[in-house]
């Protein structure tokens, strides 16, 4: 009895053993499979970082965060996209306490978050975790201690960071200048210490380092940041005042430097008068002769600047004899010097199809001013074998040496667009420099657009704008294509800068200068540094040519002169798109901010108005939002001449225009300058 009670016993606790196993089993696949855990589980459980203060009161887990079909937010302060949570919004609920981002990291499309104006307090968490982040936003609340590089390691998709008004300490996590897509970082008002990291980014548009204890030179890549946002800090170098080290000296170390300073002094002294004293009367002999000539410009590398100065001062005409050299066999200075003084004026061609010809050849051709601008003169020159040339003589360029300028040159030399006017030859002095080009006939587009009206000239036609706007178009994209090392292929965009050949195409000139020009000259005056994005950033950006299209285009169809771009500085804080929006209506219907007497118009009103929205869209003051040169190429490609059909032949690109000058009137407006 006992045995079989024991053997019941026994088979009732194996048969429970079995039963309790598979329980565990179950739970243990059951258990991973809910913490895959739904969206709002997973927001829940973030939640519940924060002291709970009714910001989350409409969190109900059994609905979920983002409508499938809407795309819309069933949650407040939840942001949707496609379906999916994409990002948070928690600005100014008075939150405290932590950010759970172990719970964020489950959410595979998670892209921003942003706590500003808030109380939360302790380090910042480690963001890496959430790989996909772009922009955290964390301004004004009580975030404190140091930074660890490991925070933002391998964020790689990073683009914004905001961490103004806290209580950060510590250096600044040197991993920040390694993300390759950073655009955008706050630090003022924080406690950090130490020196700046290098940023190496292409693309940053605004920094803020201002309020700290910071201290030591400022990182070249940070340069062109305005001052004020280093103000606060002890730091120099860049926007700042120059670094200087005054390490302590021993006495007995100067009394040293200055014995042997006075002794080599001595030495020169005593070298040159005995040099002075050989070569007294060779000296003598060598000016006596170098005189006459040099006024002739044969022997003097001046010579080329003094002859185009005369012609500043009103000659129209430089004589032959101030400015061939002299070819006597009595040439002074004797064969060597005149063989050196030939190569000095000696111009470089980059072109192999054109005629070639010497610096002296243009010098005493037929000359005429042609204008005066922000980089100098320019002169048209009529040679005697026949061709007419266009010389600009820029004297804003001394700070790029010989070998720079001369491998930037060849590599416009290669530049061949039908809408580029190629640059043919050039001459460097480290002085000035002179880059020649073809006359072209029918003048800039600002004298059609602008000084034609004051001479009684008519105005241009819609179709003849718009294929004008086509060939801009056309151009920009290709020297996008062809320098894609360069921030601003252009710019200098403006319609001075944009000649019309017979068949009004358009030939963009000046372009490509920015590498080549003093840097302080052209922030003061190039119109790549009047985009809005200079003005607020102190940095332009790959889509400042893509703003200064947008200016031309809504220039042309609007006939309005952008006034801003000839007041000297940064201009006015209101450009010609900021008129246009506050003239529009709001459905872009029945405005009337074309030019009146554009003619050509009829039946070609959608057309205009899609192309005013493609200008605006290219002077978006949101970069992100603002089109590249690619999609603003495409859209104005879309563009026709009338509503519905294809494009038509337009007469006025055929009436003959023989009005090459500028009224009285116009003389404001620089010609190709």
């Amino acid at each position: 009895m006992s045995v079989a009670h024991c053997y019941r016993n026994h088979s009732r606790r194996h048969h429970y053993d079995h039963l309790l196993f598979a329980v565990l089993l179950l739970a243990a696949f059951a258990v991973p499979a809910k913490s895959g855990n739904s969206e709002a589980e997973i927001l829940l459980r973030f939640s519940k970082s924060f002291q709970q203060n009714g910001a989350f009161a409409n969190w109900n887990p059994n609905v979920q965060p983002c409508n499938k079909t809407t795309d819309k937010s069933n949650w407040a302060n939840v942001i949707c996209d496609n379906g999916f949570v994409f990002g948070l919004q928690l600005e100014n609920k008075g939150l405290s306490g932590t950010i759970d981002v172990d719970a964020l990291k489950d959410l595979p499309n998670f892209r921003t978050i942003s706590v500003m104006n808030n109380n939360i307090e302790g380090p910042i968490p480690t963001l890496s975790k959430v790989a996909g982040l772009k922009t955290a936003y964390f301004s004004n609340n009580k975030f404190s201690g140091e930074i660890d590089n490991n925070v933002f390691e391998g964020m790689h998709w990073l683009k914004k960071l905001h961490l103004e008004h806290n209580q950060f300490t510590g250096k600044i996590p040197s991993v920040l200048g390694m993300l390759p897509k950073l655009t955008e970082v706050r630090l003022e008002n924080n406690k950090f210490v130490g020196q700046i990291p290098d940023f190496n980014q292409e693309r940053l548009m605004d920094m803020n380092f201002s309020n700290n204890s910071l201290e030591g030179p400022i990182p070249r890549g940070l340069y062109n940041l305005k001052a004020s946002a280093f103000e606060g800090n002890n730091l120099c170098d860049g926007p700042l005042t120059k670094c200087s080290s005054e390490p302590k000296i021993a006495l007995w170390t100067i009394i040293l430097v200055v014995i042997v300073v006075v002794a080599a002094i001595a030495a020169i002294v005593v070298v040159i008068i005995i040099l002075r004293q050989r070569k007294q009367m060779p000296e003598m002999e060598t000016r006596a002769t170098a005189l006459p000539t040099g006024a002739g410009g044969a022997t003097n590398p001046k010579a080329p600047s003094a002859d185009l100065d005369r012609m500043e001062q009103g000659s129209n005409q430089v004589m032959a004899s101030a400015a061939v050299p002299d070819r006597s066999p009595e040439g002074v200075g004797g064969g060597n010097k005149k063989h050196e003084t030939q190569a000095v004026q000696k111009l470089l061609f980059l072109k192999d199809d054109i005629e070639k010809f010497d610096l002296p050849d243009l010098l005493k051709a037929s000359a005429e001013i042609l204008g005066s601008g922000v980089f100098g003169s320019t002169y048209k020159a009529a040679l005697n074998t026949g061709p007419v040339m266009v010389v600009k003589r820029f004297r804003q360029m001394n700070n790029v040496g010989k070998e720079d300028f001369h491998e930037h040159m060849r590599r416009l030399g290669r530049l061949s667009h039908k809408n580029l006017l190629p640059v043919v030859a050039f001459y460097y002095r480290k002085e000035e420099k002179l880059l020649v080009s073809e006359y072209v006939n029918n003048v800039s587009l600002a004298v059609h657009l602008h000084g034609n009206k004051s001479c009684g000239q008519p105005s241009l036609d819609w179709p003849t704008r718009l294929k004008i706007i086509k060939g801009v178009a056309k151009g920009l994209l290709y020297l996008y294509n062809e320098l894609p090392s360069l921030t601003a292929p252009h710019g200098h965009l403006k319609s001075s800068n944009v000649l019309l050949n017979e068949s009004y195409e358009p030939l963009l000139t000046d372009y490509a200068l920015l590498p080549v020009v003093n840097l302080e000259h052209a922030q003061e005056h190039m119109i790549a540094y009047k985009s809005p994005e200079f003005k607020h950033s102190g940095r332009i950006t790959r889509k400042n040519d893509v703003w200064t299209l947008g200016i031309l285009i809504l220039e042309i169809i609007t006939g309005k002169f952008p006034s801003n771009f000839l007041q000297q500085g940064k201009g006015s804080d209101t450009d010609l798109a900021t008129w246009v929006r506050s003239v529009v209506n709001e459905d872009m219907s029945d405005v009337e901010v074309f030019e009146k007497d554009m003619r050509g118009t009829k039946n070609a009103e959608g057309e205009m108005m899609k192309l005013l929205k493609i200008g605006l869209g290219c002077c978006n003051l949101d970069i992100d939002k603002r089109f590249d040169m690619k999609e603003a190429m495409e859209r104005i490609e879309e563009v026709k001449e009338r509503d519905g059909d294809d494009d038509v032949y337009s007469s006025y690109a055929s009436e003959a225009d023989s009005t090459r000058g500028l009224s009285d009137d116009f003389s404001q407006v620089p010609m190709n300058i």
